[in-house]
């Protein structure tokens, strides 16, 4: 018999869902039931969620620099804060707990309206736009890292530290030990635009090598699908051993099997590159909305476990010999190995799920 409901909120995409699924496994191992609240990505990022039912939410994103799109937009949120008023009546749950992205906004006011006890989770090192606004209204905040730029003021009370949860998928590998040496084996992803970007930089990097600084690489790289005909070409005239797909579903096994990462420096990745223990070259996105990647990338680097290389910098001769100079350096990649170890919160499920249960039962704050 089930102890009682949570309800998840997130944004449809990896970065959000990610840490609420790994919340979601805790809770039900300690007897709960789920039900989340996200939107239509769902169906690409969430195949795997473990809730006793999703409920898609409708939400838009509010941006002043298109104020003629401000009127249906706030229309649309108030239609996502009745539906997801709805389900709160019915499900009746101990808590909500959300992980940002606007679809997080309508269940999170309308728990505050409704007196269910809230908390929104940030993944990463500055504050989502959304969860600045919600942080007003919830009971608590939990952070991914020791220090939440943007936090407003007033809620600084209501932080708690909990580390950005990572999937039992993760878990799994959780201080694999580090490869030997017959081979480097190296890993590129980067989500869509980092895969789009990496897909069009790589080629060109490994080209800048000599066969001999090629040889022994084995390269496993995410590549879009519109992309993979002409990258696989230039892979194969260059003789490099290589395994390309657009998606690995088995992504924590590949970070564990790699001796060094290139990657784009979301949350969930920085999380799960420290709760596995590998070094990453890190070329966060550019652009990003209050260079929350790049902040992600720095305490990362910081900690001694990885570097950070804007996209803006990069240059195909330059990082090949970066690559290859870093690939003579093993016991530098085995001393990055353990810095990114030390820097993982492998129990951030269990420390957010100890503060779910403390709102769902009035202990909080």
């Amino acid at each position: 018999m089930s102890k009682g409901t949570f309800v998840l909120a997130a944004g449809g995409t990896g970065g959000h869902l990610f840490p609420a699924q790994a919340l979601a496994e805790e809770l039900i191992r300690r007897g709960y039931t789920i039900h989340l609240m996200t939107d239509e990505r769902v169906r690409d990022y969430g195949k795997s969620f473990p809730g006793t039912e999703t409920h898609i939410v409708p939400s838009a994103t509010l941006s002043l620099s298109k104020p003629w799109l401000v009127p249906s937009r706030v229309l649309r949120l108030y239609s996502g804060y009745r539906a997801a008023r709805s389900v709160l009546t019915r499900v009746k749950p101990l808590a909500v707990i959300g992980f940002g992205g606007y679809p997080s906004f309508p269940p999170i006011m309308a728990a505050a309206r409704l007196r269910i006890p809230s908390c929104v989770h940030d993944q990463n090192a500055v504050m989502g736009r959304a969860n600045r606004v919600l942080a007003k209204w919830a009971d608590a905040v939990a952070s991914s890292f020791p220090t939440l730029m943007g936090l407003p003021p007033e809620a600084k009370s209501k932080l708690t530290f909990t580390g950005n949860p990572v999937r039992d998928i993760a878990l799994k590998e959780m201080g694999a030990p580090y490869p030997g040496f017959d081979t480097f084996n190296l890993l590129v992803f980067g989500g869509s635009q980092g895969a789009q970007f990496f897909g069009e930089f790589m080629p060109k990097v490994f080209n800048a090598m000599t066969p001999d600084q090629r040889k022994g690489i084995r390269l496993t790289q995410q590549v879009r699908a519109e992309n993979m005909a002409a990258v696989s070409a230039a892979y194969e005239a260059l003789g490099l051993d290589c395994e390309l797909n657009p998606f690995f579903m088995d992504m924590p096994r590949r970070i564990a099997d790699a001796h060094l990462v290139v990657c784009r420096s979301g949350a969930s990745t920085i999380a799960e590159l420290g709760v596995i223990g590998r070094p990453a070259v890190m070329v966060p996105l550019p652009h990003a909305l209050d260079n929350d990647q790049l902040r992600n990338a720095e305490s990362f680097a910081q900690a001694g476990a990885g570097w950070v290389h804007p996209q803006a910098t990069l240059e195909p001769t330059g990082f090949a010999q970066f690559l290859t100079s870093l690939r003579s350096q093993q016991g530098q990649l085995q001393q990055a190995a353990a810095a990114a170890l030390k820097h993982g919160k492998p129990d951030a499920a269990q420390r957010l799920a100890d503060l779910a249960e403390k709102l769902g039962k009035g202990h909080y704050p």
